[in-house]
């Protein structure tokens, strides 16, 4: 049997891209986040320290002038209402300490009536305590704690990462819907060698579209015997419920004469499809110059032999269209461990044989579906 896979990795490859492409987006948007908080709070620091050397030559010149007089406290808690990183301050001297916050009970608990700045890892308090070097005031010093984040800023970054993070995501989507398309929408041609074949085999992708044909009528046909091509559809839906319960297998073929023959042959060829498929109540005709043959229990690669040595037998019974086999084409699919409906398989075969009237090097082609990706399809559309 010539049969040789060769593997479309277009579709696949262009996914490994996106899926690579997207992971970047992930880890750049993580890093870029990460490393900006980082720089935010680093920033912030800066901030807390320059606002805290401010207010800390705030109080020793107030402090001059009247050590936690009134006029001192409303100008502290003035300039810790105008900070924008510092959270609390607490100043000390020889009759104990007083506590300024931005809110209240928030930074500062009292323990025996002095103040302490309440311990939480988001606050700093590295390098924001010095003494005051006031005249006649004993023990003087001015403390500070302040906010990790920039709590605005942060918010800001972690927004633009999101964004990011959803670019990403709405990327991934797309593919995933896009190849879901390309499932349904492609799948592979196999060419398989006949006698008068020049080459081996190659898979193609092709395009197709749904369709459907009218409901059966009549017996069998007077002209060959066979089934009436109407039947076909309700046969087969028959044997594909069959044996999707039995989990079995089923091909259907299809093929047509090409070249003009003389009727007689073709009613010959009728007999010769009748007695080498045992039985005519599964197979049918097919369009002037054809046949459709149902093979419940066959998989692909028993189809594909019996498509060879049915093409051997018709060329041997009439051997002065030796070379072409009177144009003989047979195109098959299988139902391959698939849920499918009628529709569909003979939607396959149809493009199958389809594939095989317009080729030159071979007159057997065979319809496979990739079964991971039409799982993965039927179940997106679930």
């Amino acid at each position: 049997m010539g049969i040789k896979n060769k593997k479309s990795g277009g579709s696949s490859a262009g996914g490994s891209v996106i899926a690579a492409l997207c992971i970047i987006i992930y880890l750049f948007a993580l890093v870029q986040g990460a490393v900006r908080i980082y720089l935010s709070m680093d920033k912030h620091k800066s901030t807390a320290e320059r606002e805290f050397s401010s207010i800390a030559d705030l109080a020793l010149s107030a402090g001059i002038q009247g050590f936690m007089d009134e006029r001192f406290v409303n100008s502290i808690n003035k300039a810790l209402s105008s900070s924008k990183s510092l959270e609390a301050i607490i100043i000390t001297g020889p009759n104990g300490g007083n506590a300024f916050e931005k809110k209240q009970d928030y930074t500062v608990s009292w323990v025996n009536g002095s103040p302490r700045f309440k311990n939480k890892f988001y606050f700093l308090q590295e390098n924001l305590d010095i003494p005051l070097a006031l005249p006649n005031v004993r023990n003087a010093n001015i403390k500070a704690v302040a906010n990790v984040f920039d709590y605005a800023e942060s918010i800001k970054i972690m927004k633009e990462t999101l964004l990011i993070i959803l670019i990403g995501f709405a990327l991934s989507f797309f593919t995933f819907f896009l190849q879901s398309l390309m499932v349904k929408n492609k799948n592979e041609m196999i060419y398989i060698q006949t006698p008068d074949s020049a080459s081996g085999v190659s898979i193609k992708n092709d395009d197709y579209d749904f369709s459907s044909a009218g409901g059966p009528k009549g017996l069998y046909s007077p002209r060959t015997g066979l089934g009436w091509e109407e039947y076909t559809r309700e046969r087969l839906d028959s044997e594909l419920h069959r044996c999707s319960s039995t989990e079995n297998d089923l091909t259907l073929l299809l093929m047509e004469f090409t070249d003009a023959i003389e009727e007689r042959i073709f009613i010959q060829a009728a007999k010769e499809a009748a007695s080498f498929f045992a039985g005519k109540d599964l197979i049918f005709e097919h369009g002037e110059m054809g046949f459709a043959i149902i093979l419940p229990g066959a998989g692909f690669e028993l189809a594909i032999a019996k498509s060879e040595k049915f093409y051997q037998r018709i060329m041997e019974r009439f051997p002065n269209s030796y070379v072409k086999a009177c144009g003989l084409c047979i195109g098959l699919s299988s139902r391959s461990g698939r849920l499918l409906n009628t529709d569909r398989l003979m939607l396959e075969a149809s493009e199958a044989l389809k594939k095989a009237k317009s080729e030159t090097k071979t007159k057997i082609i065979a319809f496979k579906s990739d079964l991971e990706k039409y799982r993965t399809f039927i179940a997106s559309q679930n």
